[in-house]
């Protein structure tokens, strides 16, 4: 099991901006998929943006143009940067890593992302 923390979150006005970090507890490059997901209350937990260890990146439809997903193999983090946050983006936001497709996924504790005015 990899140990992940998520950092960064909290309250932000509409239009403002958070960085969200993920350190993970072994070398990122071991890690075949990380990505952040985020559940918001009454919802089910959805796919926010995935980096694969050699760099590719996936966004859903709904953030994409406006989050980053990036890593630093120096520091086992990765991050998204969010921009342009939303009402809408409200949520618990948790760092996930996929090891393999034998293994079980882990996950971070989460972080509250709050987009408020």
């Amino acid at each position: 099991q990899v140990q992940l923390v998520e950092s960064g979150g909290g309250l932000v006005q509409p239009g403002g901006s958070l960085r969200l970090s993920c350190a993970a507890s072994i070398n990122i490059f071991s890690i075949n998929i990380m990505g952040w997901y985020r559940q918001a209350p009454g919802k089910q937990r959805e796919l926010v943006a995935t980096i694969s260890n050699i760099g590719a990146a996936n966004y859903a439809v709904a953030v994409k143009g406006r989050f980053t997903i990036s890593r630093d193999s120096a520091k086992n983090t990765v991050y998204l940067q969010m921009n342009s946050l939303k009402p809408e983006d409200t949520a618990l936001y948790y760092c996930n890593a996929r090891r393999g497709a034998y293994v079980a996924d882990s996950w971070g504790q989460g972080t509250q992302v709050t987009v408020s005015s």
